[in-house]
């Protein structure tokens, strides 16, 4: 029953961060198909046959609940079921090193202290789902670049910044597509005449300060056509000073 659990929250994991869809009915099915590993406790085998024997049911284990639609699908499944199944053994690896003096089956024991099955029920699909939450902050990261800015005077501060695929402000007037940017980010900065753009998002609209600079430099490459807008109040958590607009995706690509 431990083995169907695991196996089930495993496949479960990889179904979610890949966003696979399917039914509970097939993650029950590759999970019991899984639990057939309990049969080599009772037949004897090498440790290559035992290895092989494993690789293949995990194999299967991904075709009976994601099916089979390609090479690269299935590699993927594979993949991520490996990851997890190592994120969460390596859980059970640091309980063991951690509590235990004796172990028996999945009961750690140290001294007096014992973790019950049942910790191990209610805490590894914790354990599994922090994984996917950082998972999905990562995708998050990836749109996160370093920003150069040089400014009509010369002056040049570099920032971190955040590329907003939903930020399309454009100023009419000069054309110039306008980047967000923290206003403690300008202390000491002397700026040039200030622009006054307006914008309309799903609940709001109003006004913003904007100014000209000289270019910005991202991923090694540098534009002019950018305006910078100032912004009074928190862009993004995890140190951001700077939202990237939507033209900027084009110019990387």
């Amino acid at each position: 029953m431990l083995n169907l659990f695991f196996d089930f929250i495993l496949l479960l994991t990889v179904n979610n961060t890949l966003k696979r869809n399917a039914s509970l009915k097939r993650i029950l099915s590759g999970s019991l198909f899984g639990s057939l590993s309990i049969f080599t406790l009772f037949i004897p085998m090498t440790t290559e046959i035992l290895f092989v024997f494993k690789i293949m049911l995990s194999f299967f284990m991904c075709i009976i609940t994601f099916g089979w639609k390609e090479k690269r699908y299935f590699i993927q499944n594979v993949s991520y079921f490996y990851m997890t199944s190592t994120i969460l053994g390596g859980f059970l690896y640091y309980l063991n090193l951690t509590f235990s003096e004796n172990q028996n089956g999945l009961m750690f024991t140290y001294e007096n202290f014992k973790i019950p099955y049942m910790f191990l029920i209610i805490f590894s699909p914790c354990m599994l789902y922090i994984y996917m939450k950082q998972r999905r902050e990562q995708k998050m990261y990836q749109q996160y670049y370093p920003l150069q800015i040089t400014f009509l005077n010369g002056k040049k501060i570099t920032v971190q910044s955040f590329l907003d695929t939903g930020n399309h402000l454009k100023d009419p007037i000069t054309k110039k597509y306008v980047i967000l940017l923290k206003e403690n980010m300008l202390k000491g900065i002397t700026l040039p005449p200030i622009y006054y753009v307006s914008y309309h998002s799903l609940n709001h609209h109003g006004i913003i300060k904007c100014f000209k600079i000289d270019f910005i430099e991202l991923e090694g490459r540098k534009s002019k056509n950018y305006l910078i807008g100032i912004s009074e109040g928190n862009l993004l958590r995890d140190g951001v000073d700077c939202v990237l607009n939507s033209y900027c995706l084009e110019e990387l690509l």
